[in-house]
């Protein structure tokens, strides 16, 4: 046990765990305002399941854009479009997709099972949540190696994919 955390420790004070440590605080956030938002549009307007989820994707990936690119990955100046706006918001998209795909599916479930009230809301925002925890990892992946790499970062990594 003590190893483990010492080995944990160890890692978390590289520069990637540092990064993974700020990026999971940054998803808290994005996750928390994403989360209040389909609360309300979903349970309190009754917005369907699908226009919920992308417009609450679109509200939380605001925020996480900024924090992911300027807290979590240190990156300051002007943000270069094709480099890091556009395949962000790709990914944003992607996200979209997934997540109102899953509340979607999970609000037919609910209806099909004439589950109602805050039971009805529980599970289709965990649908929601869930779509997003399917996606936290590889979503750090990409924004560490490929979008929010300083550009001597990015090149040194092509040059060892040449290579290697």
């Amino acid at each position: 046990m003590r190893r483990t955390i010492s080995t944990l420790r160890a890692r978390a004070s590289t520069p990637t765990g540092k990064k993974a440590i700020r990026y999971s605080l940054v998803s808290v956030i994005a996750v928390c305002v994403s989360q209040s938002v389909f609360i309300t549009v979903f349970g309190l307007l009754h917005w369907t399941a699908r226009d919920s989820a992308m417009f609450s994707t679109a509200v939380g990936a605001v925020p996480s854009y900024y924090l992911n690119r300027h807290w979590a990955w240190g990156k300051k100046g002007r943000s270069h479009l094709w480099r890091e706006i556009v395949p962000f918001w790709v990914l944003a998209f992607i996200s979209l997709a997934f997540s109102a795909w899953a509340s979607d599916t999970a609000e037919g479930y609910v209806h099909s099972h004439d589950i109602d009230g805050l039971a009805k809301t529980v599970i289709v925002t965990g649908a929601y949540f869930g779509s997003f925890a399917l996606l936290w990892v590889g979503k750090f992946i990409i924004f560490n190696k490929i979008l929010f790499t300083k550009d001597e970062d990015l090149q040194a990594a092509l040059a060892n994919e040449v290579v290697g």
